[in-house]
């Protein structure tokens, strides 16, 4: 095997990698905001502040796409959606960057 390609495949595969740890980073901190919120975590906190703001911004775009009366189900729901979507688009790109 040409040593062109597995340097190509290794850059590829590292590639992937990144993506896929990206993606498990977002989703973590959406996740760990979830949790701090059903727990109600002191929002005066600077952590929990920080990983609300954070959480915010990732998951800004599934903001009320649905809306229920309890706001802990928005919240679940809400950010629980971009979780997900986060998981399966980054470990989809992840997959497909490491077949190149």
């Amino acid at each position: 095997m040409p040593t062109h390609t597995r340097t190509h495949a290794r850059s590829g595969g590292l590639a992937g990698r990144l993506v896929a740890l990206v993606a498990d980073v977002f989703a973590f901190v959406i996740v760990l905001w979830i949790v701090l919120y059903l727990l109600d975590a002191n929002q005066g906190n600077q952590v929990v502040d920080f990983v609300h703001d954070a959480a915010t911004w990732l998951a800004g775009w599934s903001h009320d796409i649905f809306t229920f009366s309890q706001e802990w189900l928005n919240v679940v729901i809400g950010y629980g959606l971009a979780a997900v979507v986060y998981l399966i688009a980054g470990h989809a790109l992840a997959r497909l960057l490491s077949r190149f």
